[in-house]
């Protein structure tokens, strides 16, 4: 029934100061990994259901036994990396705003020893889905500022008890529940690596659209790499689409990687028109291309935009539209997403630059279409601003 599973791989104090105050109460916990050997069909009932697929694999609905509950199950292959993935994750899950982790299993599976990962189901779903599925009730930015903060919370654990996640993007965030105080979730800990020291991370580990300038050169980075994403998901979350985008229908082109480098981007109108000039300065201080100055975490979560949402205009975004009408644009995003994430890193060697009139990008051809059609959709201003 389960496949087998590849291991694909408002600041005034300072940056000191804050980083004490917020994270004054977390204590790295020890090693909370403890390992059943037992035959997993002992304690749960396997069901056919594919809930997700994450860098790693495939996420399966599994009911436990005796309580008859329902949890997600991942498969991996009992490697190193593996090991890793399960002790980060099951370290980090005390945190309320990381997917928590039931049971750890070492079984054999068609005759090779795997990690099953027992983990509490989302049954939510994604961020993106969860907005796009509202219906006509609207998307605000104080509804934006209190994703935000929730997502915050959590980079603000793993950042307290030196982890770095190092592949934060919307996929990766989850509502526990459809009901509409459904808690938000982090998961997927396949690129998740222990820092002991600034500047200490070296393996260049990204989904690509959501990946800080310093990770493309030979320089270390370190957390601050998760920042950048934040920037990149507040983005979408306060428009419906990403600052930066490939040309070429690669998950990575050669264009996209020099406009990221350089920090290229803007608020283009209609959809950033009623976007307050705070969130928009808070983007900015996010997508710093150097790293020693972009916002920390702890300066993050001290802006009155993150920490006082109720005092964030409810203004109407673009948001859910743009999602719902461009969904099976994003489905192809997400799609090369994966194909990128397959092969754990970007073999630039073998991207080639296309002139314009040969690019793939679904959202450069949707425009294409309204143009000749005399329409113009919400992607239009985006795509002019960044095509070659």
């Amino acid at each position: 029934m389960l496949d087998d599973t590849e291991n694909k791989n408002d600041s005034v104090l300072s940056n000191e100061q804050q980083e004490s105050q917020h994270q004054t109460n977390i204590v790295p916990p020890e090693s909370t990994l403890k390992i059943k050997k037992k035959v997993i069909t002992e304690e749960y009932k396997l069901a056919g259901q594919v809930l997700g697929i994450g860098i790693n694999g495939k996420v399966w609905e599994i009911f436990q036994k005796k309580s008859g509950k329902n949890y997600a199950l991942k498969m991996l292959r009992d490697t190193p990396k593996a090991r890793r993935e399960v002790e980060l994750h099951c370290r980090a899950s005390s945190c309320p705003r990381i997917v928590g982790i039931e049971d750890v299993f070492e079984n054999y599976y068609q005759g090779k020893k795997c990690l099953l990962l027992i983990m509490e189901c989302m049954e939510g779903g994604e961020l993106f889905r969860h907005i796009k599925e509202r219906g006509d009730q609207a998307f605000t930015e104080r509804e934006a500022s209190e994703v935000m903060r929730n997502i915050g919370e959590a980079v603000e654990y793993l950042h307290g008890i030196n982890i770095a996640h190092r592949d934060l993007k919307p996929e990766n965030l989850l509502y526990s529940s459809k009901h509409p105080d459904a808690q938000l979730k982090l998961t997927d800990f396949g690129f998740a690596k222990e820092t002991t020291s600034n500047n200490c991370l070296t393996t260049p580990c990204y989904t690509p659209y959501y990946v800080a300038p310093e990770v493309f050169g030979p320089e270390k980075y370190d957390k601050s790499c998760d920042m950048w994403s934040l920037g990149v998901i507040m983005y979408i979350l306060l428009c419906g689409y990403p600052p930066f985008y490939s040309n070429h229908g690669l998950p990575l082109s050669p264009g996209m990687k020099k406009r990221i480098r350089n920090g290229q981007y803007e608020f283009p109108n209609p959809e950033w028109s009623q976007v307050s000039e705070e969130a928009k300065q808070l983007i900015c201080q996010l997508l710093k291309t150097d790293p020693t100055e972009r916002m920390t975490i702890a300066q993050f979560m001290n802006q009155s935009w993150i920490n006082k949402s109720m005092n964030v205009p409810p203004t109407h975004l673009h948001t859910s539209r743009v999602l719902k009408e461009e969904s099976h644009v994003w489905d192809e995003v997400k799609e090369e997403m994966t194909n990128a994430l397959a092969t754990i890193r970007v073999d630039y060697e073998q991207i080639k630059v296309k002139p314009i009139k040969d690019a793939s990008n679904p959202l450069l051809l949707k425009r294409r279409k309204k143009m000749a059609a005399g329409k113009m959709g919400p992607f239009i201003a985006f795509s002019l601003h960044f095509s070659f």
